[in-house]
């Protein structure tokens, strides 16, 4: 069958551009073999990195029609799926780009320096205290060990980074990558260090309150690392140690689970007050919600009465029985 890729091709000072290949394919094909078989027979000049040809190096990582994935993992089978077009019509179009929130050096390659620094600056490695005793090992039961597992598999691809929508409005942000492996280290009994770590991670900007939890690293993840998982766990273990006073995103989080826990559903009359207002002790963020205020009100929609939600009680004991969870999670990552 006929399959035409679409290849966006850029290189330094020079306007980006797609160029289309059209091959003879076997569904089978991987998008890593298919772009090998232009760069040897049709196309010498086309740019991309390979390495294992097996899931397991990461360093195939492309955009392929529209997300970021790895070229040897993908095949065209699984792609037609999405973009199979009526019999008759011209052969089907895959789209393939350069990641995204990474400079381009040529083609499909990136300058990859930004996401390793964004690595580093989370202190990648076990605390330098914890290797103070060599001629003994540090043992973990088996439950200490099951919980660096998932963040184990991460390639560092670099797929979650790319397709990233906090890294793409806000350079601060370490990016998703960084902050999966952040969790490995504070779920990690050799390390000594947690409590500093969740102090750096604790951040408005570059940290775990940075997310917009968009999802979409969960969904491009060909790992399952599933970072925002992860970041998420962070955030659990943030909480559990900080009080409503301590910053607008731990309130925020704080007052949304106690008015839902309170009446099934969010009173939002309360939630700016309290989360913005910091309840009427803000008197910034209380002028800041003000006009909202006023326009809702000129406008007949500020609502004068609050209902609770029906089911309310089943709603606190899910609520009740998730806060257990992640009480003895943490626990378990203390120990």
């Amino acid at each position: 069958m006929k399959v035409t890729f679409k290849i966006l091709r850029q290189k330094l000072n020079f306007t980006p551009k797609f160029q289309s290949y059209t091959l003879d394919v076997n569904p089978s094909n991987t998008i890593l073999e298919c772009l090998n078989k232009i760069k040897w027979e049709l196309d010498g000049s086309l740019t991309y990195r390979k390495n294992c040809r097996n899931t397991i190096c990461g360093s195939c990582t492309m955009r392929i029609n529209g997300r970021s994935a790895l070229a040897c993992k993908e095949n065209i089978a699984s792609e037609l799926k999405n973009i199979d077009p009526p019999l008759g019509e011209n052969p089907p179009e895959m789209i393939i780009s350069p990641l995204n929130n990474l400079p381009v050096i040529k083609d499909l390659v990136v300058d990859m320096t930004n996401f390793w620094q964004d690595l580093e600056t989370i202190e990648p490695y076990i605390s330098t205290s914890s290797r103070n005793i060599p001629e003994k090992e540090f043992l973990q039961t088996p439950d200490q060990r099951k919980l660096l597992e998932q963040t184990g598999n991460c390639i560092m691809c670099g797929a979650c980074y790319s397709d990233c929508n906090a890294k793409e409005v806000n350079p601060l942000f370490v990016g998703p990558h960084a902050l999966a492996k952040s969790y490995r280290l504070v779920a990690d009994s050799r390390d000594d260090d947690r409590e500093n770590r969740l102090e750096k991670y604790d951040d408005q900007d570059s940290g775990v309150w940075g997310c917009t939890r968009c999802y979409l690293c969960n969904e491009v993840c060909p790992m399952d690392v599933a970072p925002l998982d992860q970041i998420s766990k962070i955030k659990g273990a943030i909480l559990a140690k900080k009080d409503l006073n301590s910053s607008r995103p731990i309130r925020h989080r704080k007052v949304l689970i106690d008015l839902v826990k309170q009446d099934g559903w969010i009173d939002e009359r309360k939630f700016g007050v309290m989360v913005v207002g910091n309840y009427f002790r803000d008197v910034q963020g209380l002028l800041s919600i003000a006009p909202l205020g006023f326009r809702l009100l000129s406008s007949g929609k500020f609502p004068f009465h609050f209902q609770p939600s029906q089911g309310v009680k089943e709603v606190r004991s899910l609520i009740s029985a998730v806060q257990k969870d992640h009480s003895v999670l943490n626990n378990i990552v203390v120990e």
